[in-house]
C-alpha cells in the first residue's frame, strides 16, 4: 500500500475513532440568581421569565480562608459564632422560598454551591500537607452533602455538585469520586460539575455524572468593540474542543455559567472583573449574539445560564453589575433568542 493511501486511512480510522454525541432534551434557557441580602418581593422571579428563561440556578456560597483548611457555611459556622451573617438568599430558608418562587414562576432549578475563598482563589485551592487535605475535605463533605439534602427535600431538577474547584479536583479524584457516590446516595436527580473553560478537559470524573459543566468564559477577540463574524471565529476552536470531549465521554456540555461585562473589551478576558470598564452595551450584547451564533446550534449543547441576574430591579439598582443583562441591550439579544 502506498503512504499516500496509508495516512489517508489512518485519517478516515481517527475521524471514526471519536463519536459524536448529540443531546435529545431541550435546552437549558437559566440564569443564575444572585442570593440577595433581604427576601424579596414576591414577583422578583417574572424577570427572567420575561427574557424566556425557563431555568434559574440558585447559588449558596460558603466561606473559607486561603491557609486555613477549615470550610463554613450556614450549617457549620465559625466557632464562637450561631451563624455566618450570610445573606437571606444563601441560607437554607432562604434558598427554599427562592426555589418556591421560582416554582411559582413555572422556572425549573439547579442548585449551585459556591466557594468563597477570602485572600486568594478557589480555583488554586490546595494544601501543602495530607492533614489539611483531610481536615478541609471534611468540612466541605458536610457542605455538599447538607446541599444534597437539600436538593432531595426541595426536589431540585439539577444540583451542581461544586463550582470551579479545578485544581481540588484534578488533585483529589479518590475525594471526589468518593464525594460524588455519597451524593447519589441522597439526591436522585441529574449531577453536573461548574469546571473552570480552561480546565475542563482535565477534570477525571465527568464520566460519573450526567453533564460536562464548563464556566464558558473563553477568549474570543482582543478588540474592544469586535463584531459578531469576529467572536464567531474566535468561537470556532473552542468549539470543536468543546465538541471532541462530548464525544468522547457520550456526554451533553452545559454552560453552567456564561456571560460577559458592559464594557468595550468584553471577549478578550471575559473572566476578568475587576479591570478598568469603558462602558459598552453594544460589545456585551454582540458577545451574547455569537453565543447564541457559534454554539447554541450544537447537537452537543445542552444550554447554558446567564451570569448573572438579580432579585430586584428597582430604580436604584439599574445596573447593579458590569455582567447583568438586565436594563441593557443584552437583555433584548436573550429575549430574542430565547423567545
Amino acid at each position: 500500500m502506498q503512504l499516500s493511501s496509508v495516512l489517508l486511512l489512518l485519517g478516515i480510522l481517527s475521524c471514526q475513532s471519536v463519536a459524536s454525541y448529540r443531546t435529545q432534551e431541550p435546552k437549558m434557557k437559566g440564569v443564575n440568581l444572585v442570593a440577595p441580602p433581604r427576601q424579596p418581593a414576591p414577583d422578583a422571579l417574572s424577570g427572567p421569565r420575561q427574557v424566556g428563561a425557563d431555568w434559574v440556578a440558585v447559588v449558596p456560597y460558603g466561606f473559607c480562608q486561603q491557609g486555613d483548611p477549615h470550610f463554613y457555611y450556614s450549617g457549620n459556622p465559625p466557632p464562637g459564632r450561631r451563624n455566618m451573617g450570610q445573606w437571606w438568599g444563601e441560607t437554607p430558608q432562604g434558598v427554599a422560598e427562592t426555589i418556591r418562587m421560582a416554582r411559582e414562576q413555572n422556572l425549573r432549578v439547579m442548585l449551585k454551591p459556591h466557594v468563597w475563598m477570602m485572600g486568594g482563589s478557589h480555583l488554586d485551592l490546595a494544601f501543602a500537607n495530607e492533614a489539611d487535605w483531610l481536615t478541609f475535605e471534611t468540612d466541605y463533605t458536610k457542605y455538599i452533602l447538607h446541599n444534597a439534602h437539600l436538593a432531595d427535600s426541595l426536589r431540585v431538577d439539577l444540583f451542581c455538585i461544586t463550582t470551579e474547584l479545578d485544581r481540588f479536583a484534578v488533585a483529589r479524584p479518590q475525594f471526589w469520586s468518593r464525594l460524588i457516590g455519597q451524593v447519589k446516595a441522597i439526591y436522585k436527580g441529574k449531577l453536573t460539575y461548574a469546571a473552570n473553560w480552561d480546565r475542563y478537559a482535565q477534570i477525571p470524573f465527568w464520566n460519573e455524572l450526567d453533564y460536562i459543566g464548563v464556566d464558558a468564559y473563553f477568549p474570543l477577540s482582543d478588540s474592544p468593540t469586535p463584531s459578531v463574524r469576529a467572536m464567531n471565529r474566535g468561537w470556532k476552536d473552542h468549539v470543536q474542543a468543546l465538541g471532541e470531549l462530548s464525544g468522547e465521554k457520550q456526554k451533553p456540555i452545559l454552560f453552567t455559567e456564561f456571560g460577559y461585562r458592559a464594557c468595550t473589551y468584553t471577549a478578550r478576558r471575559p473572566w476578568e472583573s475587576d479591570t478598568d470598564c469603558t462602558p459598552s452595551e453594544q460589545a456585551q450584547a454582540q458577545a451574547y449574539t455569537a453565543l447564541f451564533e457559534s454554539v447554541w446550534h450544537q447537537p452537543w449543547f445542552a444550554g447554558g445560564f446567564v451570569w448573572k441576574w438579580f432579585l430586584t430591579d428597582s430604580p436604584n439598582t439599574r445596573h447593579p453589575d458590569q455582567y447583568s443583562p438586565q436594563n441593557r441591550a443584552a437583555a433584548n439579544t436573550l429575549k430574542d433568542a430565547w423567545h
